[in-house]
């Protein structure tokens, strides 16, 4: 009992033991609280105030671009920046900090500005300047400092600005990038230095007040020029639209899409950007190392383009107009679209020309097209009941009051719709057009009747199928044509409407026509976005699905479907009948291929000439792509041109289809030939 009893006699001393040194250490740390609080609360209070967060944006890379099978084309460069941060810094301070990084980089002057030049000669000879005007003359004449300054300026002879040397003329550059930024925000000065040169800046940057070196980006395009033009551009906010891009949380010096897929889905590829934090004194002291919060890349486009098909398509489109440029009255173009017709996915759009970014004019450009866009026309003369399937014209020469002679490639005699659109015949087209007004050859004379009506009912036929209208392109700036006019004077205009001789198509309209017809009447918008991923873990990885685009169905056009077969099977006879205009590219094809040939009669630089057109689908009994190929402005006497292309191009498709090698990246090939190959 005893020794049980002297056990438990030790627990209430430890506890006590533990209790004291509690209370030990509490007291220590009240003791401590007081100190920082009562006796040094001031002095941290004061340095508080004295500390400047000065906190910078850090732009974050842009979201890359893919093909429909993952491979890169728009890529981000990695590079080191210099840039220069204008806190309202003296002219003569920034003089010499110019200088001195002048010691480690070079920026070469260009569009150098006379106004800009006499204000850095003031600064380097200010005695000289002082004297071109003295405040004793500037006060007899009444002016201000800012007018005295100008006067002085402007007293700045060419001789005196001839004293700048080499060397000042880079000082001045960089000078000049200086004072182009916006106050307290980082402006860049020079982009793409090399390491070295980063290396050398950022050991003197405390030599450097306001400079510093950014880790940065800017576009990098791995095949080229292919398809520049549909990717667009990146830049720095227009003037125009500086409000908006502040309004939705922009800084002034960011940079953003200028154009077409960069602008369209500026929101989709901004990335989410870092922040450097700053900690200064109200001297501008640097009191810790910069605290930077990292961003993040934009989201990724992942395009329905199919980039080796894509590559094959220029080749075609340049070796052909090569083949045939003394054909051309005035400067060779061309333009090829490749759609598929269930979905509107854009699978090549490609153009040949003067000029740059010549595949936007896919769907900037208009022309009038000729035959191809005939099998509208058959429709609508179906629907209204103006004329039936089968019904047999008599095709001649017309020659009409108030109308020029009319007639097609050759008399074709008695035709009804599958041999008028395998023969291509302007006069059935024609008689669909006075049947709608109700002109009858030889017994209506001058009295055309409603004119208006015959073209608000064809265009509005036409329209059904995308022909002038827009297309709905998911990219800006798309054209819908020109309308010919609808003259009561010129009353003939209505007839050569019908047969595509007067309005204005672009290349991508006539592919979303030729896809109605394939899929069986209905009209979808091209796209060129096929989905929207969020950033992968590495470049070649797709990250998960954002936003999955859908077709999207524009309208069904209001004809029966078999009034739409008969137009099918006109169509497949112009390459497979025995007379079809296109039979000699493609009856001996593996494929079973439909379309429609095009030739209009147009005048370029005074010389008569003609634009050769093409539209097609394939297979004939399962369509999976159409094509469209326009080729203007060939001289009268050559043929076949566009024939040609469309030919060549389906045989690329249908070959991609059994043998793939991927695209060529010119870039992996330049690296491995040399920077001097």
């Amino acid at each position: 009992m005893t020794e049980k009893k002297i056990k438990r006699n030790h627990l209430p001393v430890r506890l006590n033991i533990l209790f004291f040194l509690v209370f030990i250490l509490f007291s220590a740390l009240i003791l401590r609280l007081g100190v920082v609080q009562i006796v040094q609360g001031e002095e941290y209070q004061e340095l508080l105030e004295r500390t400047i967060n000065v906190s910078v944006p850090v732009e974050a890379p842009r979201g890359l671009i893919y093909d429909r099978f993952g491979n890169v084309l728009v890529d981000n460069k990695r590079l080191f920046t210099v840039t220069y941060t204008n806190r309202r810094t003296p002219q003569s301070e920034m003089l010499e900090t110019a200088r001195k990084l002048n010691e480690y980089i070079t920026l070469v002057p260009n569009r150098i500005n006379d106004r800009d030049k006499r204000e850095y000669w003031s600064l380097l000879f200010p005695e000289e300047y002082e004297e071109k005007l003295s405040l004793e003359d500037a006060r007899e004449l009444e002016l201000t400092d800012r007018e005295a300054h100008v006067e002085r300026l402007n007293r700045i002879t060419e001789s005196e600005l001839d004293w700048l040397t080499e060397e000042d003329m880079d000082v001045f550059a960089l000078w000049r990038e200086f004072n182009a930024g916006f106050n307290n925000l980082p402006h860049k000065v020079m982009v793409d230095i090399t390491y070295e040169e980063a290396a050398r800046i950022m050991e003197n940057l405390e030599d450097l007040p306001g400079v510093d070196i950014i880790s940065d980006s800017e576009r990098k395009y791995l095949y080229g020029d292919t398809l520049r033009g549909v990717f667009g551009s990146v830049g720095s906010i227009p003037r125009d639209d500086i409000d908006f891009y502040l309004a939705n949380g922009y800084e002034r010096n960011e940079e953003v899409g200028r154009s077409y897929l960069e602008a369209q889905y500026e929101s989709v590829l901004r990335g989410r950007k870092g922040r450097l934090e700053n900690f200064l004194d109200q001297n501008g002291n640097f009191l810790q190392n910069p605290k930077e919060h990292q961003g993040s890349r934009g989201n990724d486009l992942i395009l329905t383009i199919d980039m080796e098909l894509q590559q094959r398509v220029d080749q075609i489109l340049e070796d052909r107009v090569r083949e045939f440029e003394n054909s051309f009255v005035g400067t060779p173009d061309a333009y090829v679209v490749v759609m598929e017709p269930h979905t509107g996915d854009i699978l090549a759009m490609s153009g040949y020309g003067s000029g740059i970014n010549t595949d936007i004019g896919t769907f900037t450009r208009a022309y009038e097209m000729g035959s191809a866009m005939k099998g509208a026309t058959v429709l609508a003369g179906f629907d209204t009941g103006v004329i039936a399937p089968y019904q047999s014209v008599l095709d001649r020469t017309l020659n009409l009051p108030s109308a020029p002679s009319i007639s097609s490639w050759t008399t074709l005699g008695y035709v009804n719709h599958l041999t008028a659109l395998e023969r291509s015949s302007n006069i059935y087209m024609v008689e669909v057009a006075m049947r709608l007004i109700g002109y009858i050859p030889g017994v209506s004379g001058t009295g055309w009747g409603n004119l208006n009506r015959g073209y608000e009912i064809l265009r509005s036929y036409y329209h059904q199928f995308g022909l002038g209208v827009k297309t709905e392109i998911d990219l800006p700036n798309e054209t819908a044509g020109i309308p010919g006019g609808s003259s009561r004077e010129e009353p003939g205009r209505l007839l050569f409407l019908s047969f595509g001789q007067l309005d204005t198509y672009t290349p991508m309209q006539l592919a979303q026509y030729v896809s109605t017809i394939a899929n069986g009447g209905y009209r979808i918008a091209p796209r060129v976005v096929k989905e929207i991923r969020e950033p992968g873990r590495e470049r070649e990885e797709l990250g998960p699905i954002s936003q999955q685009m859908k077709p999207r169905v524009l309208n069904k056009l209001d004809v029966s479907d078999e009034h739409l077969e008969e137009v099918q099977r006109g169509f497949r006879l112009v390459t497979q009948g025995n007379r079809g205009t296109a039979r000699e590219f493609f009856r001996n094809k593996p494929y079973d291929v439909a379309g429609k040939t095009g030739t209009a009669q147009v005048t370029v630089d005074g010389q008569r000439a003609n634009n050769q057109t093409f539209v097609a689908y394939a297979p004939f009994d399962n369509p999976e792509v159409a094509i469209a190929v326009v080729v203007p402005g060939l001289r009268t006497t050559q043929s076949g041109v566009a024939n040609r292309i469309s030919a060549d191009v389906l045989d690329a498709y249908f070959d991609l289809k059994e043998r793939r090698n991927g695209p060529m990246n010119w870039e992996e090939i330049y690296e491995e030939l040399g920077e001097d190959s």
